[in-house]
C-alpha cells in the first residue's frame, strides 16, 4: 500500500501527464525537481531523471506500476527518456533509472528481448560550456540504453523535432531555449495545451540564467507560441495556470531592471567617477540588506554585459564589481 510521502509526490495532470518529483527539495529546486511521464499508455517518455536521490526510484516505480497504464507486454515502461539541460538535478538520476527500467522488464518475465531507452538531449558541441556541460552527464554501462547508429549514448535533439506521445496523434515539439544553459529545451504538449518549460521559467519565484541577452531571446521565443498552449508544466514549482502572462511578466522583470540600470548611470556619480558595477548595485538595492547585494551584482553584471554587446554602454576598465561603465545610447 502507498504511504502518504509517496502519494504526495505522484500527481496526474492530464491523461497523458504524470508528474513524480525528485526528492531533493531545497531553496533553490523548491519542492524539489519535477521529472514527468509522458503517454496515454505503455511505453512512456520520461522527462528528466532527477538529482539522483534514493528515494526517487521507488516513487517512481510505484508511479509506473499503480499510475501508469501497462497495457503492451511487448514494450518496456519506458522507451525514451529525454533530458531538458546538463544540470545534476535533472540528470544526476540517470544511472539508476535506467537499473530501475531493466529490473521492472526482468520481473515480468516477458519472452519478447528488452528495449533499452533511447536517451535525448539538445546538442551543445559549438557551445563556450560545451566540455563541462557534455561531461556532466556520465555516460552509463552499455546495454542499458540504446545507443545511435553511430554508437553514442545521446541522441540529438533539434529545434522544432516532433518526439511520439504514446496513444495520442499529437506528437510533442521540442522549442530549443537557451540561455538558463546553452542546451535548455521546452516541449509543446499539445493535447494539454501545456507547455514544459524546465529551469527557463519556474513554477514559483524567478529562474537564473547564463547569458541575458540569449534568455530574454528564449523567453520571447516561448511568448510567441502562446497561442498554442494555456499552462506551463515547470522543472521545479507548481504547475502555472496562466502560462504566457507569466513569461511576460518575466521578460518585463528583466527590462525594468535594465532601465533602472541605464537611469543610474545616465546620471552624474556623487563621486565625480563613472558608473561602478558596485555603485549601480548599491543605488538600485538601497533599501535591500547589503547580504542580498552579492548575488544581485552577479544579475546587474549581466545586464550590463548584454546592453555592451548591443552597443548601448562601454566597458572603461577595471575588474570584478570596481568595472566601470559609460552610457552610449539610451534605452
Amino acid at each position: 500500500m502507498e504511504t502518504l510521502e509517496v502519494l504526495a509526490s505522484i500527481t496526474r495532470l492530464s491523461d497523458r501527464v504524470v508528474r513524480v518529483l525528485g526528492q531533493n527539495p531545497s531553496k533553490f529546486t523548491l519542492q524539489g525537481t519535477n521529472t514527468y511521464l509522458i503517454g496515454e499508455r505503455n511505453p512512456y517518455t520520461l522527462i528528466d531523471t532527477g538529482e539522483g536521490k534514493d528515494a526517487y526510484i521507488p516513487i517512481l516505480e510505484s508511479a509506473l506500476r499503480d499510475t501508469c497504464k501497462l497495457t503492451n507486454q511487448d514494450e518496456p515502461h519506458i522507451s525514451d527518456i529525454v533530458i531538458s539541460h546538463w544540470h545534476r538535478d535533472h540528470t544526476g538520476g540517470l544511472s539508476s533509472v535506467l537499473s530501475l527500467l531493466r529490473r521492472m522488464w526482468d520481473e515480468r518475465n516477458t519472452p519478447a528481448p528488452f528495449k533499452p531507452p533511447r536517451i535525448h538531449k539538445f546538442p551543445i558541441a559549438h557551445a563556450p560550456s560545451s566540455t563541462a556541460a557534455n561531461t556532466a552527464i556520465v555516460p552509463p554501462p552499455p546495454g542499458t540504453y540504446s545507443p545511435t547508429a553511430d554508437g553514442a549514448f545521446l541522441h540529438d535533439l533539434a529545434d522544432g523535432q516532433l518526439l511520439p506521445i504514446t496513444g495520442s496523434r499529437s506528437p510533442m515539439q521540442v522549442i530549443h531555449a537557451p540561455g538558463h544553459t546553452a542546451d535548455s529545451i521546452s516541449l509543446h504538449i499539445p493535447d494539454d495545451s501545456a507547455l514544459y518549460t524546465a529551469d527557463t521559467v519556474l513554477g514559483q519565484g524567478t529562474a537564473v540564467f547564463g547569458d541575458l541577452g540569449t534568455y530574454i531571446s528564449s523567453l520571447r521565443k516561448l511568448l510567441a507560441f502562446q497561442s498554442d498552449y494555456t499552462v506551463l508544466y515547470p522543472g521545479h514549482g507548481p504547475v502555472v495556470a496562466e502560462g504566457a502572462k507569466l513569461i511576460g511578466t518575466y521578460i518585463a522583470h528583466r527590462l525594468e531592471r535594465e532601465a533602472q540600470i541605464v537611469s543610474v548611470i545616465e546620471r552624474p556619480n556623487p563621486g565625480g567617477q563613472p558608473w561602478s558595477t558596485w555603485g549601480i548595485v548599491s543605488t538600485i538595492y538601497a533599501a535591500y540588506p547589503q547580504n542580498l547585494w552579492e548575488p544581485a551584482a552577479r544579475s546587474v553584471d549581466q545586464h550590463l554585459g548584454k546592453l555592451q554587446a548591443e552597443g548601448k554602454v562601454k566597458r572603461l576598465g577595471g575588474e570584478g564589481k570596481d568595472v566601470k561603465w559609460e552610457l552610449l545610447a539610451k534605452l
